[in-house]
């Protein structure tokens, strides 16, 4: 039998260490398809399940690394801007390979993707522990700095990748293993490392600490700065794999590619039950997170009840109605 006890936001169910904070997301995206199917049965046919879900990809990989900034009390607003610059530098380097190294350039720019990321994501973490500047203004400035960089590189045009690697480079993102595509594997793969990590590592430990309450992590040993630094390179890496994931959907980079991601990361990662002052973060909870955004934007296009151009609009009300469950939850 069931046994709760606690706060509404910490119930616990039986013998297992589950909360309703853990479950939570699941039952919404639970009910979510539901009210899908009602409204729409082809909402729930396989294809349009596995596009959807393919489509959350990109989103759901960067906001398993805002888990990690996250929860150690950080805030990336730059994730969109640098998932627009990794691309656009990866696929300049392959195309500049491409008539030397042919389809080695390939993995050669997955190799330079995930530094461009790292270093990206480094800088971030410098600039916000070395640099002492909130989180927020560091990386609203970073943002700036990235989509300025990426619309320099394109001469406020595209990039587009060379047509030598595009047939081979496909499958990154329209292939399938066992019948499922690509990037829900890669998406599943990159959350199974990180909630070992955060959930079973020491240095997961020292995030949640971080995040919960600097001065108290740091008078127990731990090194504040090396931790946060850390998470924001983990962050980097997660857009970099990202990017990797989304450059053969369009083939190009552009200015605009990437816009809004960091709004839909930060609703996901809220959504999945990750408080925003942070202390603990719920990878898997931001998974469905992510993939509760594509099946609404999704349902949005299926049903004629509000316009597919108010997508962003529906995200931000779910943000901010995620933030006051949150804040409510906490005042009791």
């Amino acid at each position: 039998m069931a046994v709760m006890t606690g706060s509404p936001s910490t119930h616990r169910v039986g013998d297992l260490n589950i909360t309703w904070t853990d479950v939570g997301p699941f039952l919404a995206l639970a009910a979510l398809l539901v009210v899908g199917f009602l409204i729409n049965p082809d909402f729930l046919s396989a294809t349009n399940l596995a596009n959807v879900i393919t489509r959350s990809a990109f989103i759901a990989i960067i906001a398993v690394g805002a888990t990690f900034v996250i929860s150690s009390g950080g805030l990336d607003l730059s994730v969109g801007s640098m998932a627009a610059f990794v691309t656009g530098i990866t696929i300049m380097f392959m195309n500049a390979v491409a008539p030397h190294a042919g389809l080695w350039a390939i993995p050669a720019g997955m190799l330079v993707a995930t530094l461009v990321g790292l270093m990206c994501g480094l800088a971030n973490g410098l600039i916000v522990t070395i640099g002492r500047i909130e989180p927020f203004i560091a990386t609203l400035g970073t943002m700036g700095i990235f989509r300025a960089l990426i619309t320099y590189l394109t001469d406020g045009g595209t990039i587009p990748i060379d047509r030598s690697l595009r047939e081979a480079y496909r499958p990154v993102y329209f292939g399938t293993v066992g019948g499922v595509p690509i990037p829900i594997l890669i998406s599943v793969a990159v959350a199974a490392v990180a909630s070992f990590v955060l959930y079973k590592m020491k240095y997961g430990r020292k995030c949640a600490a971080v995040g919960a309450n600097e001065d108290v992590a740091r008078y127990s040993g731990i090194s504040v700065i090396k931790t946060r630094t850390i998470a924001y390179i983990v962050q980097g890496v997660c857009v970099a794999i990202a990017a990797i994931c989304y450059v053969p959907r369009l083939g190009a980079a552009t200015p605009t590619t990437g816009q809004l991601w960091e709004l839909q990361v930060i609703t996901a990662v809220v959504i999945g039950g990750t408080a925003l002052r942070g202390g603990k973060g719920h990878v898997w909870g931001t998974v469905a997170g992510a993939v509760i955004l594509e099946l609404i934007a999704n349902l949005m296009v299926l049903s004629d009840f509000v316009s597919e151009y108010l997508v962003a609009a529906v995200q931000g009300v779910i943000i901010i109605i995620a933030m006051l469950i949150q804040r409510l939850s906490n005042s009791k």
